[in-house]
């Protein structure tokens, strides 16, 4: 998990995840950072050792937490984020270890994390796609009423 930590203590990524932070102060719907994104980093190590898919750990927990780096860009010039993250993900990939064919996987899990269509076409991509919608805690939630998520989508129960 060297490369993990790496990440983590990359300082564009820690000034990434406060700008988002920033932005969110106010949100009282789900937010997108560093609990979120753990979260949903050991939520797709789960499902990848259950399901037993053998990707390597370093490459979900790397894919779980970038897959909303570009949330601040999104937040200020309404790119999506998962366009925008790509650039910024695999920059930080690069310096901190990780290699082209490794940063190709991340990138395709990223880009397509919020398409069940796209996600289900990449082993890694997929692990991610379902355990960002998992990592919500919907049941608990006190503004869950007012939120604008498809029902189907919501988390009212706890599933395989």
């Amino acid at each position: 998990m060297e490369r993990v930590n790496r990440i983590l203590l990359h300082p564009w990524y820690c000034y990434i995840l406060q700008e988002i932070d920033e932005w969110e102060r106010d949100r009282k719907f789900c937010g997108h950072g560093s609990a979120h994104l753990l979260d949903t980093a050991r939520l797709a190590y789960l499902l990848d050792l259950e399901e037993d898919k053998g990707i390597p750990k370093e490459l979900v927990y790397a894919a779980a937490l970038l897959h909303d780096i570009g949330r601040a860009e999104q937040y200020k010039k309404g790119t999506p984020h998962e366009e925008a993250g790509i650039g910024i993900a695999l920059e930080i990939l690069g310096e901190c270890g990780f290699d082209e064919e490794e940063c190709e996987v991340i990138r395709y899990a990223i880009a397509s994390h919020r398409s069940r269509k796209l996600a289900a076409r990449g082993p890694l991509a997929d692990l991610i796609y379902r355990a960002d919608k998992k990592s919500r805690s919907c049941f608990f939630c006190p503004v869950e009423p007012e939120c604008d998520r498809k029902a189907e989508k919501k988390n009212r129960t706890l599933t395989d």
